[in-house]
């Protein structure tokens, strides 16, 4: 069976939770008899397909991202339609509104599937616009898909679909927890396996990493800050002002330096404050290496993910004494860390491993599609 993957910008452009959950998916069907081809845009689209292990990337021209959302040309509709044509389902990612316009270029009898991954949160104004057409896509998709039951419950949006075409499937990461790392990083930023903090994202506003800045003066061990983006100079400035001398800007890291970072890092920080973090794919991650995390109750898939006073803490947002105080346990208590580890590792083997939600993709493809 063929499937289409569509969303606004795939990988090498720069890449996000979203962009590794449509890596997963395709790489995790693969088992299943599903061969993907993904649809981006992007603002350097040459070559115009690259062969990666999960698929063929076919890629057209973005003429500007306003309020992250590339925009593409006339040519993307061809382009799009052409490699519609000979996919069995069109798997699009909510929310991008230039996918709901390629979604209307489709004929009716194309089945069509939708991961809803998170509500419009910060651009209001853009929602209100762009209601009509999400009312339209959502009506005419053959399934929509959550990633988690808690989404479900509290977005406004999907309590309105009809429950026999909603369903949920959360999001996963294929286990690389025994493949080699790149060691060589704990020299490179002075820091010893086992004794830091770290918290691995893009440096977004929505992230909460300055609520982290602020904890770390009452933490005994380096906090490591991996990524990179736009909020980093707002942060280290942070850092300086509150006396957060422990806290290291590891700026973008490789896979291998990542997994090394992940393997030897005492305890995970994730405190991303606002819904605009729908699920939290760097929780699974660290929980795949068996490390306890550190949360925000976000009314999110967060929630489901870590599950709180078992695979780790969760906490209210931007609550850096709460957040201080979680961390410091883990620092102080190397029982409690390894036995919230090991029970992250169990929930992640459960629940986030890639041939779970690679077999649940699979099934309902060939559902939607008979």
């Amino acid at each position: 069976m063929r499937v289409l993957q569509v969303y606004r910008t795939y990988f090498p452009d720069p890449p996000g939770g979203l962009q590794e959950a449509i890596r997963q998916f395709a790489l995790n069907t693969q088992k299943f008899g599903i061969e993907t081809r993904i649809f981006a845009l992007s603002p350097t689209p040459k070559p115009q397909e690259l062969s990666f292990p999960e698929g063929v990337v076919i890629r057209s021209k973005s003429y500007g991202a306003p309020a992250s959302c590339d925009i593409g040309g006339l040519s993307a509709f061809s382009r799009f339609q052409k490699e519609a044509e000979n996919a069995d389902v069109v798997h699009f990612h909510f929310p991008w509104p230039f996918g709901d316009l390629l979604r209307l270029a489709l004929p009716k009898e194309k089945p069509t599937l939708l991961t809803y991954h998170s509500d419009i949160v910060r651009q209001r104004w853009l929602a209100k616009l762009y209601a009509p057409l999400i009312s339209h896509t959502l009506r005419s998709v053959d399934a929509v898909v959550a990633t988690s039951s808690q989404y479900v419950a509290t977005s406004p949006v999907l309590k309105t679909i009809d429950p026999q075409k909603l369903h949920t499937i959360p999001l996963c990461i294929s286990d690389v927890a025994s493949q080699p790392v790149d060691e060589k990083i704990h020299s490179r930023l002075g820091i010893e396996q086992g004794n830091y903090i770290l918290s691995i994202s893009a440096l977004r506003y929505y992230k909460g990493l300055h609520t982290l800045v602020r904890a770390a003066p009452r933490l005994p061990l380096p906090v490591v800050i991996a990524g990179y983006g736009p909020q980093e100079s707002c942060l280290r400035q942070l850092a300086s002002e509150v006396g957060a001398k422990n806290v290291i800007f590891a700026g973008p890291v490789t896979e291998t330096e990542k997994t090394a970072l992940l393997a030897g890092c005492r305890a995970f920080a994730f405190p991303s404050h606002l819904r605009s973090e729908a699920f939290g794919l760097a929780l699974v991650e660290a929980m795949m290496f068996g490390r306890p995390v550190v949360s925000c109750a976000i009314g999110t898939g967060t929630s489901y993910v870590n599950e709180n006073g078992v695979t780790g803490i969760e906490i209210a947002p931007e609550d850096s004494s709460a957040l201080a105080e979680a961390l410091n346990g883990f620092c102080k208590d190397e029982a409690l860390a390894r036995r919230m580890g090991e029970a992250g590792r169990a929930r992640y083997e459960r629940l986030f491993s890639g041939e779970n939600t690679g077999r649940a993709y699979a099934d309902l493809y060939r559902k939607i599609a008979q």
